[in-house]
């Protein structure tokens, strides 16, 4: 792990990541990897007013023209895809083929933002008035600050930042203070795509902060950060949201997601294995997408836990570096007594588990755990970060519907079935009530094509594709008179 050549290929300094307070870990084998600064309150109030005044600019620059920009930033994360892979591998411990996902996600929202810089409509609305046309107009909304965690280092800045910058705005970044290193390599690389697209992309208009709880404080509660894109725990959530809303600032939060799945009679049992393999063991359960609870129908079910159990028994759990891993470390030690404590909970309630204990170390390394519980409550019903499953029986899909959506979070949800009647209702209106709903396919893995978020206790924000944009943009209803009249709305009369 020479994170020296890794970095000077990136094109970040040396002095970024081998001078500071702050300790950089990585779970692999918990060795430290760089130093870097951190910066005060101070240093965040100025980054933030250089990104206000780099917005006054941006905002100028046509729409097509700032994707020309991400094109740029595009064409830096594919020239250097394997090595920002490796990196995130490296910082956050997902294995390998994830990292190198995970840029390859950022280089699909960078395409898709492209096509979108020329296609941010408005509408045309017809006039009650003779002589009068309306339109609605979308205008930049002003710098916008991302808050991300450690578990998508660098994906979910860029699902906010390509969005944001062809929509006319300029953008703060606290990324988590785990991972600050990817950050600091694709700052390089997008100051490298910006360099190459000229001066019209002013000083500050991307920039990070490294810090504590108090620089993103600072960053919240700034009334020059238009909108607050927050990624993170539901306790977070609960923080941040009033402090932004106390001065009106816009939101966007991306919080917990306790997922489940349903099993049902008629699903093929071979693509349901796989698919709650990956959902619930991949990246060791630390995807906020994860699936942390699975309903089987009970005609089924003892066949389908023992061939569950099985596959579990066999994924192979370590160096994710290496290509023969499925699932690498935990974050962190708290990550493993958190989950620790979430099973001696499970087991007090009755639950049977199969797996969860230490394989190696260094580094926090667990077998995935299945337990199979006979009630809905208790730690079922709370978020563990961790490669934890809670199997239950159930006997109609109405049941399982509404077992489902009992939990306080509403991100992710799937059905495994063949039979057509059971996937419509599971995506009615009756049906799974979270932002994301599956059939056939776990909760987790989503694509940036579609708007990405949930409900209730999740946030209820909207990241990536489909009309998510609107998020960072300010919508403006515009009137225009084309005649020498002056009739008024709604048949109201007032002659001078």
């Amino acid at each position: 792990m020479n994170i020296s050549e890794i970095m000077a290929r990136l094109g970040v300094e040396e002095r970024l990541f081998t001078r500071g307070a702050l300790a950089v870990t990585t779970p692999i084998d918990g060795s430290e990897l760089a130093q870097v600064a951190l910066d005060d309150g101070a240093v965040v109030t100025t980054k933030i007013g250089q990104a206000h005044r780099a917005f006054l600019q941006w905002r100028n620059v046509p729409a097509p023209r700032r994707g020309e920009l991400v094109r740029l930033l595009g064409e830096e994360l594919r020239a250097h895809k394997d090595d920002l892979g490796r990196l995130v591998t490296i910082e956050c411990g997902k294995i390998l083929s994830e990292g190198l996902g995970e840029v390859q996600e950022m280089i699909d929202i960078c395409d898709f933002a492209v096509g979108l810089s020329r296609q941010l409509y408005g509408l045309t609305i017809a006039s009650e008035r003779p002589g009068h046309h309306m339109r609605e107009t979308w205008h930049p909304l002003g710098t916008v600050g991302i808050i991300s965690a450690f578990n998508f280092p660098v994906a979910v800045w860029s699902w906010n930042a390509a969005l944001a910058l062809v929509c006319g705005n300029s953008c703060v970044w606290k990324p988590s203070e785990k991972t600050p290193l990817t950050a600091i390599a694709v700052q390089s690389l997008f100051e490298r795509a910006a360099a190459r697209f000229g001066d019209e992309a002013p000083k500050g208009l991307c920039s990070i902060i490294i810090g504590d709880r108090e620089a993103g404080e600072h960053l919240v509660d700034d009334k020059r950060i238009a909108l607050v894109s927050a990624t993170g725990s539901t306790r977070m959530g609960r923080e941040v949201g009033p402090r932004v809303a106390s001065r009106f600032g816009r939101l966007l939060l991306e919080l917990g997601g306790n997922n489940a799945g349903i099993v049902a009679p008629s699903a093929d049992i071979d693509l349901a294995l796989r698919g709650v393999c990956f959902a619930a063991a991949g990246t060791a359960g630390q995807r906020c997408t994860s699936l942390r609870r699975l309903f089987v129908h009970a005609s089924i079910y003892d066949d389908f836990t023992e061939r569950l159990k099985a596959a579990y028994k066999s994924l192979p759990v370590g160096d994710p570096l290496n290509s023969g891993a499925l699932v690498g470390p935990l974050i962190d030690k708290a990550a493993f007594d958190r989950m620790h404590y979430a099973l001696d909970r499970a087991k007090a309630q009755g639950g049977v588990i199969t797996g969860g204990e230490r394989v190696s170390e260094p580094g926090w390394y667990v077998r995935p755990a299945i337990v199979e519980t006979p009630s809905h409550e208790g730690i079922v019903l709370e978020e563990t970060f961790a490669p934890i499953l809670y199997v239950m029986r159930y006997e109609s899909l109405e049941q399982a519907i509404e077992l489902q959506n009992t939990v306080a979070q509403g991100l992710s949800s799937c059905i495994f079935t063949r039979d057509l009647l059971e996937a419509e209702q599971f995506l009615s209106a009756f049906g799974s009530d979270c932002g994301i709903a599956n059939v056939n396919i776990g909760p987790s893995g989503a694509e940036i094509g579609g708007a990405f978020g949930g409900e209730k206790e999740t946030g209820g924000g909207r990241e990536s594709g489909s009309d998510s944009w609107k998020a960072y943009m300010r919508r403006q209803t515009q009137t225009v008179n084309y005649s020498s009249a002056l009739p008024l709305a709604q048949g109201v009369k007032f002659e001078i």
